[in-house]
């Protein structure tokens, strides 16, 4: 094997791992998490609205906060095709592939082509944090 093919070996390994680090892909759900795991910090999660956050073993739960002592934990796949939907704005939560519309008090579905609404995950407030029950 000569310099350059070794060369143009490594370069394409390395953008190929590059590739595929920047997507950085989770799966939709609590992973690797169990029951008393810490999810967020509570002050991390807006009033109003709601953030995705990153959990073990590559999960993602959408964390939402509709009033002051109300915290819900969603899984972020929409029903229609499994894309991971948006945090909520302007008081509706949102798939950005067919544009699916979900409460985000509730996590049930407004507007199609999702055909119901997002699944809870089940969650407690414990003083400043937000824990799986």
């Amino acid at each position: 094997m000569n310099r350059r093919t070794l060369l143009c070996g490594l370069a394409a390994l390395a953008v190929t791992g590059c590739a595929t680090t920047a997507t950085g892909k989770k799966t939709p759900g609590v992973g690797t998490a169990k029951p008393g795991d810490r999810v967020a910090a509570l002050d991390a999660v807006p009033v109003g609205g709601g953030v995705l956050v990153d959990m073990p073993g590559d999960g993602q739960l959408l964390l939402v906060r509709p009033t002051e002592g109300v915290v819900k934990a969603f899984n972020p796949a929409c029903p229609h095709q499994g894309t991971t939907v948006n945090p909520p704005t302007g008081g509706e939560i949102t798939c950005p592939t067919h544009r699916s519309g979900f409460d985000p008090a509730t996590g049930a579905v407004r507007s199609g082509p999702a055909p119901k609404g997002l699944a809870e995950v089940a969650v407690v407030v414990t003083r400043t944090d937000v824990v799986l029950a």
